[in-house]
This record gives structure tokens, sequence and C-alpha cells, in this order.
């Protein structure tokens, strides 16, 4: 999550009401009661055909540890995490290999050869075909400048955007298990660093569109960088999906927003202050840059000749990612959702099958195809609406002149079409067995608030501080159009006086859900990101420090695996083919209040990893005795 979205504006001013309307009050308290009042009511028979499925023995095997707030990372006695590819060490590119310095003193020429701040999405892609060796893919979503440049924006130059520049995007990294350590294989012919100054290729329905044009690209098909890359998802034939998140925050619009771009959440000055040395980034400037930024980034990290790919079909919005299943005949469905407060959940279903060959094959795969915005009902039910020119009001009396033009604007046509304005949607899972989609929905302080939209069944709580799960199975097949949900789970400690805050949790306590993933056995992996203005105070006061967590959908228990250090997100998991080693990403140790650190006292409050800049970085995890993790 870049910057706090608990503290900014709105920009889904939209009339379509939130579906608390068509909900009654006695509706949200028995979906608030949890699985058990579930049971008995429409969803029993998909509950019941769950349960039937479940192990035969516990999926959780080992032993929880508590709370904690101390600067450290832990885990479970047995357990072994070590530290590899921080910011700043050099990514392996031949011959191109900076140093870190621990003054901040590298140049951003030197930063764009090593990994960027703030690790997020990472995903895992074996090399042999085994779990020794392979490479790991990761996104930099942002950067805090008190802690990038020795004097942080006491001065600012075109050189500190730059820096700041080229610590965003992607990292393409070789690692391998080397007499029981991980290791980065350094130099590698892998090794790539993608940045917010590297060429993209658009493709889909929006590339060439006028509203993609820009002085710098006339045709509207190359755009410059890629920033502020959250989640991530891995395709069925070996791609990396990278999530373009909250880039409104890098323009600068002036005094004359538009209608258009305040919808989007642009503002006077963008907190970066990019607009300065960048004219790219100055929306008075060239307004269609603004457009260029929102989508869904595919890497191929296989060929390090490749270049990426924004895939106009799958949608412009704040995206925290993309996540794939397939149908039974072999089409894609790609599901991904907008980390704002009433923003809102998207799936994608692709025209073609996914076909033999790999990436080079599929490289248009996701440029066909349907994209879907959710409505969840009041009674359990839900429809995908979809966001084709020409269905109801996506017609050019509305303000969408085209399809091009109805994926620019995906947010405003998702408003024409009545969606249901979430809580913060986040990260998603998938279990293609039982076709059931999970999703983070992190918090909503302004739920219910004044001029706000109330509570609705998929969102039940006012003042969100906590979060929730929110879970669905699709009727039919992925691509079908009506879906039954509920919550799996509510977060939250029993023990706040504030109902709203108190949740349903089964076993340890947490809250504000982000980071999911689903492992081969069927335990969901659950990490948090509280904000360093909540953790451990108030309502978060017996919580501690952000982690991560691993939930038994049979029975419902949360047991707590992992504890960050202090005011850091724990975000990204993987796991090599064979389960024996997990990768996390512990990101922003030491985060302040406002995002941005003193560069006169740069550790604070953290010292992690190694005692001095706090530093965010890649965690391998495995068991003492080598065995699967979580078992």
């Amino acid at each position: 999550m870049a910057k706090d979205f608990e503290t900014m504006e709105d920009s889904n001013r939209s009339a379509n009401p939130s579906i608390h309307a068509l909900s009654d009050p006695a509706r949200r308290l028995w979906l608030q009661g949890g699985l058990g009042a579930l049971a008995s009511g429409a969803l029993a028979p998909w509950l019941a055909a769950c349960a039937s499925g479940a192990s035969a023995g516990p999926l959780l095997g080992f032993q929880g540890i508590a709370a904690s707030s101390a600067d450290a990372l832990r885990v479970p006695e047995g357990y072994v995490a070590e530290v590899i590819a921080p910011w700043g060490e050099p990514v392996g590119i031949p011959g191109a290999m900076p140093a870190w310095r621990e003054d901040a003193s590298n140049t951003a020429a030197e930063q764009a050869l090593q990994m960027g701040m703030h690790h997020d999405g990472i995903h895992f892609y074996p090399l042999d075909g085994g779990s020794s060796r392979g490479l790991l893919v990761m996104n930099h979503e942002y950067v805090d400048d008190g802690l990038l440049h020795p004097d942080g924006m006491k001065t600012w130059s075109a050189e500190k955007v730059k820096k700041a520049q080229a610590a965003h995007g992607v990292a393409v990294i070789e690692i391998e298990l080397h007499e029981g350590r991980w290791q980065m294989v350094r130099p590698s012919r892998f090794a790539r660093r993608f940045t917010a100054s590297t060429p993209f290729v658009v493709q889909g329905p929006a590339a060439g569109h006028a509203l993609m044009k820009t002085a710098a690209d006339p045709e509207g098909r190359t755009v410059r960088g890629t920033l502020n890359n959250c989640a991530a998802g891995r395709t069925p034939w070996g791609t990396y999906l990278s999530g373009e998140e909250n880039w409104a925050f890098y323009f600068d619009g002036g005094e004359a927003i538009t209608p258009d771009q305040k919808r989007w959440g642009l503002r006077k000055s963008g907190f970066y202050r990019w607009g300065e040395h960048d004219p790219r980034f100055d929306a008075r400037q060239h307004p269609n840059e603004f457009h260029r930024f929102g989508w869904i980034v595919e890497i191929d990290p296989m060929d390090p000749a490749s270049t990426p790919v924004k895939r106009s079909a799958l949608g412009r919005a704040a995206h925290e990612g993309a996540w794939v299943a397939v149908t039974k005949d072999g089409r894609a469905v790609v599901y991904s959702g907008e980390d704002a407060r009433f923003e809102y959940i998207y799936k994608f279903v692709s025209r073609d099958r996914i076909a033999p060959g790999g990436a080079k094959t599929n490289r248009e795969l996701l440029d066909h195809g349907t994209l879907y915005v959710a409505r969840f009902g009041a009674d359990g039910t839900g429809r995908w609406l979809p966001l084709i020119h020409g269905n109801g009001p996506l017609t050019a009396a509305h303000g969408f002149a085209d399809q091009g033009e109805v994926l620019v604007k995906t947010r405003q046509a998702s408003d024409a079409l009545g969606a249901t304005k979430m809580d913060r949607p986040e990260w998603l899972a998938i279990d293609p067995q039982r076709r059931e989609v999970y999703c983070t929905l992190t918090n909503n302080s302004a739920r219910g608030g004044k001029d706000m939209p109330g509570v609705d069944a998929a969102n039940p709580r006012a003042s969100n501080v906590m979060g929730q799960i929110i879970r669905w199975r699709e009727e039919g097949d992925f691509d079908g159009l009506a879906m039954r949900w509920d919550h799996l789970v509510l977060a939250g400690d029993p023990a706040n006086a504030r109902a709203e805050a108190q949740g349903n949790v089964k076993g340890d306590i947490f809250a504000c859900p982000d980071g999911l993933m689903l492992d081969a056995r069927g335990v969901l992996w659950i990490q948090t990101d509280a904000h360093a203005s909540q953790m451990n105070q108030g309502e978060f006061a017996r919580i501690g420090n952000n982690q991560m967590l691993a939930c038994d959908r049979t029975t419902g228990e949360v047991r707590r695996f992992l504890t960050g250090p202090v005011n850091c997100e724990i975000t990204g998991a993987t796991l090599t083919p064979d389960g024996r080693t997990m990768f996390i990403n512990v990101q922003h140790p030491g985060e302040t209040s406002s995002d941005r650190s003193d560069p006169d006292e740069p550790n604070r409050f953290s010292r992690w990893p190694f005692g001095g800049r706090p530093r965010s970085a890649t965690v391998a995890i495995r068991r003492r005795d080598g065995g699967p993790i979580g078992t």
C-alpha cells in the first residue's frame, strides 16, 4: 500500500447507491454471525460440499507465536528466516553491479541497477524444473524519500527525481539454495530492473486511443515506466502480472482539475514532487500521461530480451494486483481489485483458450475478452456486470465513445453500472477445485461516515478499521455471471469495546488483512497491513506489529506464523514447488505516520534488518528439519 489510504479524500462520489439500500438490518446481523449462521441458510449446500473435501489430518502443523511489538522478524520454533535481496543490493546484471552505500549516496544510475525500495508482490519461477534454483520477480511499490537520499527532501532536484523513479518498478533476480542457504546468483543473464522510465508497450483496446496519445508518444502505444506496483500474479503460461496501484499521487493537477481527473484522485500537487522536474507528471502540461498508468503489466521473466506490456483489456484502476484462474475449457480468468475506499472488484474472461508453448504463444491472450465488475447482493448472491461499450449507460451519450474509453474510464463505467463499493479490495486467492475466490478488504474508516456510503451486506461494519475477507463461489465455471458469497472472517479483537472492531476471528487475532496466498494443501496464508499510525495503540493495542497467519478454511482456525519488525508491512508470499521454502517480503520497516522518514534520524523506529538504515527485503523461510512449510 503506497501512502495511507485511510487519510486520503475519497474519489468515489458517484451517485449509484451502496447496496445497504437493499439490505435490512436483520440480514446484516445474520451475515456477521459467521459460518455457523450461514450454514443454516442459503449457502448450506455449498458449505457442506466444502467440508466434505477437507483433509483428514490437521492442516496447521506449527505452534502459533505470540503477537509482538519488537523490532525483529519472528517465526515459530523449528523455523529459520534469512534475509536476501534487500533494497540497494545489485540485482546481478552482468558488468553493472554497484554496491549499496549505507549513507544513501548511491546515484540514480546505480539505483536503476539495484533492488528497488518497498518490496511487494513476489513469485518464484523454477529453473531446471526443481526447487533449489530459480528466479524471484518482485514489485518495488514506492519510496521513502527520507531514506532514499542523504538529506531527504530538504533539497530537491532532477537527479533525486530520477533516483526515486529508479527505485520503483519490478526486479528479476536469480537465486539458488547453496549449502542450506538461499543466495543471489550474480551475475545472471536473467537479472533485470524495470523502473518508472523503462519503455512499456500498450496492447489491447486502449492501445493507440486518443486518450493515450501524448506529444512524446503520438501513437499512444509506448509508455515510459511503471510505478506504484503492488501485488502480483503468476500466469499458467509463465509470466508475471503486476498491478499499478496508487499512481495518481505522482501527478500535479494544479487548480483546474477536471471531474474525470478528480474521480481518479488527482490533486493540486503530487506527494512525490516528480512534476517539478519531470513534466510528464504535470497533468496540466500532459493530461493524457495521467491515463497511461493504472494498468496491469505483464512481464516474461524467462526472456531477458522481452518488452513488458500494459494490458489495457484488463481495465484501468488502482490495481492491487491480478490473479489467474482457468475455465474448464482452458480460458484465462483474471481477478483484480482496487485498493481504495469504495472502489471495485473486477474479473476479465479471455476470448481464447490458453495455448501450449508458454509466453510466446499467449502473447495476445489478455488482449481479447470481456471485463466485468462485481455487484454483491444483500441475499448472499452476486452478479458480474459486463463493462462493454453499448451495455446500458456505457454509450457515447454518457461519455463513453468506444470500448477504449470504457477501459480508460473503468471507474466511471463501474459507477454507471451500479457496482458495489467495497472496503479497499486488495489481494485475492483462488481455489481452482472449489471455484472459490477470496479477497481481502483491508479497512475503510469512512464507511458510514457523514456523506459516505453506509454499511451493506458485503461491507457490514461502520468505521471499519479492522477489515474482513470476503469469498465467493462462481456458479458454473469461473466465467459464470452469477456467484454466491459470504465472509470467511471479520478481523478484529474481541476485547475491544466497540462492536465494529471486535470481529469474529477464531484463534489468533489480527487486523487489516492484505496479502493472501493459498498453498497446495489448501491453507490460506494471510498477511496484514495496519498503518504505523494505528499499530500497538487504541483498538490495535493487543494485535502487535504486522504479521502473517495461516487459516484452516475447514475449521476456521487462524494461527499466527510470523511477526515483522516495527512499523513494517508483511507482504508477498510464494513457495518453491516442493513447498519447503517460503519467500515473503518485509516492506517499509520503521515507517513513520507521515510515510516519509526524517533523514536526520533514518533509523528512529527500526534498524531492521542489519542494524543500520532500515531496508525493505525479501526473506527466505525454511524448516530446520527441511520439511514442508506449515506442516
